[in-house]
Parts: structure tokens; sequence; C-alpha cells
């Protein structure tokens, strides 16, 4: 009798199959395109939040200083310190390839 995938393999299918996708783009603006195809509008806003916020956290900022410059959440900066922690390692990858900054970027 076939197997059927649980629903454990299929996320994990989906989001190898979405990680592909990602890594098949070449520039940034391909990037965003796909980015604002796949995502809702506060979708792409939580996203940016969190991304923001992981240069800060690796520079030891404290949470509420944080949240004054950027104006995210204490709840969701905590979770992205608790993932940068314990995570994949992925926010740790990205933000040493990049050569400025997210937050140096954005800050307003």
């Amino acid at each position: 009798m076939k197997r059927r995938p649980t629903e454990n393999e299929r996320s994990a299918e989906n989001l190898a199959f979405l990680a592909t996708a990602l890594a098949s783009l070449r520039t940034v603006e391909e990037v965003q395109a796909f980015l604002e195809d796949l995502c809702t509008p506060a979708e792409l806003e939580a996203m940016g939040d969190r991304w923001r916020v992981v240069p800060l956290l690796q520079e030891n900022v404290p949470y509420r200083e944080i949240h004054e410059r950027t104006q995210v959440s204490v709840t969701t900066i905590g979770r992205v310190a608790r993932t940068l922690e314990r995570g994949a390692g992925g926010y740790g990858i990205a933000a040493s390839r990049l050569s400025t900054p997210p937050a140096a970027v954005n800050a307003g």
C-alpha cells in the first residue's frame, strides 16, 4: 500500500520547494517581486520588522531601546532573540553576508 506523506513531511517538502524558488532568484528586485506576490502586506511588514531587529540584537541593544528605535513590539523582539539563540541559524547567516545592516537601511 502506498503511504501518504504526513503533514510534517508535506510542510518540509513545501518549505524546501519555496527555498529552492528563493534561491533561484538572482537580484534584489526579483526577490522583492516574488515576496510581494507571495505574501500579504501584513506578512511582509511582520517579516520586515523581525529582520530589522536582528542586527540590533546582535549588537546587544536592549529590547526597550530597540522598540523605541524601530517601533517593533517587545514581544516580537523577544521572539527574534529566541530564534537567534535557538533557531536554524538563518538570521545569522544572512546578517553575516550583508555589508549594510538592515536596521541602518530602514532607520528613520
